[in-house]
């Protein structure tokens, strides 16, 4: 079996400025370097997984123009195919990225999906799934993610959540998700306890949340519905070799659907990404590790 992973949700224009401090109110700083490239989980999580081997399809919405072809540009190069879900003029999001000098934390303004619009009929039009082993969504463009996560499902291809945050109508995405990998700050509206039992009541096999350098809790449902704990714990990362947080959850998504894609357990998997998440941090950006 070759391996194929198909990603679907957002890709960004990201530009990055370094900085010694976050500005105050009214309060120009000045940065210590630039970097203007792509991003967005999913455009990440791809280029992770092409960086690690894997054969990497991202479906996205870029549209046509000059914003739009330095994103294509930048994600063949990195050696993911693009398919995209515009046809005619389009401008994909452009995210404003501040990462504080000496602690690696950053700070992150963007529109991210808004304005795109229904694409699921774009989406309907596609044959992106054949020979695919894994599916990866993040929730963007959500309703093109739920008709592909329904198709892959239906073929038996593993179907993961890259859970950053939660959005209207992530519930209906999650009854056709097989693994849902969550973020420190996800929440589920009105639920302020039991989160990963409440998002696995939604339909999800596993579910598991990341804190940072922190470890990981683990929830699996048996075919039978009983449901067993476990922690995840990742390497450990001295603080001060940590350069750069950015990017760091979506080489854990990325490098987790490369595994799954491979033929690993899910087990394995996040593993593999955790572990591949937390080296990330010691290099600037989502994808300095890279060789």
């Amino acid at each position: 079996m070759t391996a194929l992973l198909v990603c679907c949700g957002l890709a960004t224009l990201d530009v990055v400025q370094v900085v010694d401090r976050l500005p105050a109110p009214d309060e120009k700083v000045v940065a210590r370097s630039l970097d203007v490239t792509f991003g967005g989980p999913a455009a990440n999580a791809a280029a992770t997984a092409a960086a690690l081997g894997v054969r990497t399809v991202l479906v996205t919405a870029l549209g046509a123009g000059p914003i739009g072809d330095l994103v294509r540009a930048g994600l063949a190069a990195a050696g993911v195919a693009v398919v995209d879900l515009l046809d005619g003029p389009g401008t994909p999001a452009v995210s404003t990225v501040l990462v504080t000098r000496g602690t690696g934390e950053r700070a992150v303004v963007s529109v991210n999906a808004v304005g795109t619009g229904d694409l699921s009929g774009a989406a309907r039009r596609l044959d992106v799934l054949e020979g695919a082993t894994t599916l990866l969504v993040d929730g963007h463009h959500l309703e093109a993610a739920e008709v592909l996560a329904a198709d892959a499902s239906a073929r038996g291809i593993p179907v993961l959540l890259d859970g950053g945050s939660w959005k209207p109508g992530l519930d209906r995405l999650l009854a056709h998700v097989d693994h849902a990998v969550l973020s420190a700050d996800f929440r589920l509206p009105d639920v302020a306890e039991d989160l990963l039992d409440r998002v696995a009541d939604l339909g999800p096999r596993l579910v598991a949340q990341s804190a940072g350098a922190g470890p990981v809790q683990v929830r699996r449902v048996d075919a039978d519905g009983r449901r067993a704990s476990s922690v995840l714990h990742p390497p450990t990362v001295p603080s001060a070799e940590v350069v750069d947080t950015l990017g760091a959850g979506d080489v854990l998504h990325g490098a987790t659907a490369a595994s799954l894609a491979t033929g690993h357990d899910v087990l394995t998997a996040l593993a593999d990404g955790v572990a591949r998440a937390s080296e990330s941090v010691r290099h600037p950006g989502a994808l300095g590790w890279v060789p």
